[in-house]
């Protein structure tokens, strides 16, 4: 598993990426900007994804299972990882918000 931690995936501008991932994984942006579309989900009768938009360094936490599409804005790299590995991107998180908090600067990472 360590092997496939260490894999990223390089995107050029206009460029997507469509996996299949489990409820709780992680997808980091290494470098650049890009758009990740959530697992379809039902509203009603209505099917529908959630956009949000990740630059560098950012971490989003995909929580339904399903076919999640990342498509590269600018030249990008992004790690998608298992939701086995939360606890150490946890901590990762939770130390960037103490540097966010020593350097008042709110705004270097966005944990969504």
């Amino acid at each position: 598993m360590d092997a496939a931690l260490t894999e990223y995936t390089a995107l050029e501008p206009g460029q997507s990426l469509r996996m299949a991932v489990d409820a709780g994984a992680w997808v980091r942006v290494v470098e650049g900007q890009v758009q990740l579309l959530s697992p379809p989900a039902w509203l009603g009768e209505t099917v529908f994804n959630t956009r949000v938009t990740l630059h560098a360094e950012d971490v989003h936490w995909v929580e339904r299972g399903g076919w999640i599409e990342v498509v590269a804005r600018s030249a990008a790299r992004v790690q998608v990882l298992p939701r086995s590995v939360p606890v150490r991107t946890t901590h990762l998180t939770r130390l960037m918000r103490w540097v966010q908090l020593l350097t008042g600067r709110f705004g270097v990472l966005r944990c969504r």
